[in-house]
């Protein structure tokens, strides 16, 4: 089944861009970018995964702006999910652009991934 976009690909694009090229200049840059700007990365981002990695075995969330279902396998539909990543939008946007690997964000605490399908090295940078 096709992912439902809600944010237009050239806006999210735009957005994604904006944030890489703050980030590039520093962490303060990119976290003093209008809310929008981040949110509207993220969330094309997270549709983006879902497009790529089809299915709904781990879900991703980057609260407070967004959560998507990835990865096939099996599906779950009640209560928590057995497979979860969840990190903050820097962390993900990071990951999502290749500014900082999957290992790497694991490794210094900054993902939280649970189950055995929580892996997403295979599916990041979104190149």
């Amino acid at each position: 089944m096709a992912v439902k976009r809600r944010i237009p690909v050239e806006e999210g694009r735009s957005a994604l861009r904006t944030w890489a090229e703050a980030a590039a200049t520093g962490a303060e840059d990119a976290a003093a970018l209008p809310r929008t700007t981040r949110a509207t990365a993220v969330r094309y981002t997270l549709e983006e995964l879902a497009t790529r990695a089809e299915g709904n075995s781990v879900e991703v969330r980057v609260p407070p702006f967004g959560v998507c279902q990835c990865i096939a396998g099996p599906r779950h539909t009640r209560g928590t999910p057995p497979n979860v990543i969840e990190t903050d939008p820097a962390t993900w946007l990071g990951l999502a652009t290749g500014q900082l690997s999957w290992q790497a964000a694991v490794g210094q605490g900054r993902v939280s991934a649970s189950g055995s399908r929580a892996d997403l090295s295979a599916h990041l940078p979104l190149d």
